[in-house]
């Protein structure tokens, strides 16, 4: 096939990779999850791929009362500044929390990692999921949903204001003159709101990409509208097409309706991919992992995310549907991505439990890499999605399948690049270069 619209693939690294008890097999990568060379070797692969970008998300507390699963190690930014020293080309993104970060903080954080990796930063803002996050904090318990999305509106706001601070040419570097920048091109922000008060500027000059490129993930209905008035790229949490798809028609209409209208912004559903040179084989990778999974552990996880409590449940009887939406508190994205497995398959709690092993309910595809490529097709000219951001069951090897069976076939159908198109994520993604906010913009 020929295309002029091509897929965005993103690889998701966590860990020992997004199985929750993957690292117990006898192959898993357990061992060096805290060794920078090895996520320098995945973000390497992940580039020999073609990928956009990887994504390196964080996480802020630790279960510690939690022996199955593997908790949070490096912090992603100093993280992602060693793997952008190790490639040339591959976007480099991380998680940002609007509710523990200050705008200045942030912004100085990515603005540093832009200029490292010469121009392949990407954020992506988050308003963080528990309120053990938040009592590392200084906070008892998280705010409410609402209150978290209006602080995180003024955060992207206050930190655009400071990455457009400075000019391009801020910076003469004037020897004969002694003016190594320029005052009138360098200007505060004088930013004053509910939230945050930030007088600026920034002391990191323009950024490479002008700003790092704006990730959003949320799915609820506030975080919909957050990402319709600020994302330049999506991931999504999608089960299935018809979902995907509803997403996306969903998403595209709010970006149109708030005056985005043409606004190019990638939407990126996770995707578990199990991978075999039969589907019997790729089916196998799969038993492998989840024979490994402690039920006892997977069901104080599901309770996190649903609120419920299963912890008498029989693993074979059916799950009720869960209620609605508005009557959780919690990550809302994984609660209506487990309600859609459960108003869909209809399952036991061991059968949701194992869709939930890897991925925690994201599209999962299981076969050989002609099958692989066929449904990521599918779902691509269908509109549910512009790429996909790769959920790995095992690392290395779930990214060497990937990379090494399944690019390949995307290639030669056209429907993925073969080399990059250019030096920074902005360039990867199709995305031009944002102008300087006039500073009548910025709020003063």
């Amino acid at each position: 096939m020929n295309s002029t619209r091509q897929l965005h693939l993103n690889a998701f690294i966590y860990g020992a990779g997004h199985h929750t008890m993957g690292w117990r097999h006898p192959d898993s990568s357990a061992n060096r999850v805290g060794d920078i060379a090895y996520y320098e070797e995945l973000a390497r692969l992940a580039e020999h791929g073609c990928f956009d970008a990887v994504f390196f998300a964080d996480g802020q507390s630790v279960n510690h009362e939690y022996a199955a699963g593997i908790p949070w190690f490096l912090e992603p930014v100093t993280a992602l500044s060693a793997m952008a020293r190790a490639t040339s080309n591959i976007g480099l993104v991380t998680t940002i929390s609007a509710s523990f970060y200050s705008p200045f903080h942030a912004a100085r954080l990515l603005a540093s990692l832009d200029h490292i990796s010469s121009g392949r930063a990407g954020i992506n803002v988050v308003t963080s999921m528990f309120d053990a996050e938040a009592r590392n904090h200084s906070m008892d318990a998280l705010p409410g949903h609402a209150q978290r999305y209006e602080r995180a509106e003024e955060f992207v706001e206050a930190m655009q204001g400071l990455w457009d601070s400075w000019s391009d040419s801020a910076l003469p570097v004037d020897r004969e003159a002694g003016s190594y920048l320029d005052p009138t091109q360098i200007r505060p922000i004088n930013h004053r709101g509910k939230h945050f008060s930030v007088a600026g500027p920034l002391s990191v000059p323009r950024c490479p990409q002008g700003r790092p490129v704006l990730f959003q993930a949320g799915s609820s209905e506030a975080g919909r509208s957050f990402a319709a008035r600020h994302a330049e790229a999506i991931y999504s949490v999608s089960w299935d097409l018809e979902s995907a798809l509803e997403y996306a028609v969903d998403l595209r209409a709010r970006i149109d309706d708030v005056g985005r209208a043409g606004t190019q912004v990638p939407i990126l559903p996770g995707l578990v991919a199990y991978i075999g040179a039969t589907r019997a084989e790729a089916l196998g990778k799969k038993e492998a992992l989840d024979s490994y999974l402690d039920f006892d552990s997977a069901i104080k996880q599901l309770n996190m995310f649903t609120g419920q409590d299963y912890s008498s449940h029989p693993l074979g009887a059916l799950v009720a549907p869960l209620p609605p939406v508005s009557e959780f508190s919690g990550p809302q994205g994984r609660y209506l991505t487990v309600q859609r497995i459960i108003e869909t398959k209809q399952p036991t709690l061991r059968e949701l439990l194992g869709f939930l092993a890897a991925g925690g309910g994201h599209a999962t595809m299981i076969g050989t890499p002609t099958e692989i490529a066929d449904e990521i097709e599918q779902w691509f000219l269908a509109g549910a999605c512009d790429g996909f951001n790769l959920m790995c069951p095992s690392f290395p090897a779930g990214l060497e399948d990937f990379v090494d069976l399944v690019v390949p076939i995307l290639q030669e159908r056209g429907l993925f690049r073969t080399a990059y198109p250019g030096q920074t994520l902005r360039d990867s993604l199709g995305l031009t270069r944002p102008e300087r906010l006039d500073s009548a913009m910025v709020r003063g």
